[in-house]
C-alpha cells in the first residue's frame, strides 16, 4: 500500500517526497489539493475516506496518510 500512496502523492504534488516530509504544514499542498489527494487515494486504493472523519493534518506526510487510512478503514 505504501507504494500506491507514494504514487498518488507524487501525482498530486508533481514531485517526489520523503515519507516523513510535511505536505500540508509546509505549504507543498493546500486544502484543495488535500481533497484531490483524498479522491485519488480512494480511486487508487479502492477505499472510502469519510471526509467528516479527517482533517488536513491527517494528510501531512506519507507516514501520516498511511496511519489515517488504517484508522478510517478500521472504523
Amino acid at each position: 500500500m505504501i507504494d500506491a500512496v507514494r504514487e498518488v502523492v507524487v501525482a498530486v504534488t508533481k514531485r517526489r517526497v520523503r515519507d516523513d516530509q510535511p505536505l500540508v504544514s509546509s505549504g507543498l499542498i493546500d486544502s484543495l489539493s488535500v481533497l484531490t489527494l483524498i479522491s485519488a487515494l480512494e480511486a487508487r486504493l479502492q477505499i472510502r475516506i469519510p471526509t467528516a472523519q479527517v482533517q488536513p493534518d491527517d494528510f501531512d506526510s506519507i507516514e501520516i496518510i498511511l496511519e489515517t487510512i488504517a484508522r478510517v478503514s478500521a472504523a
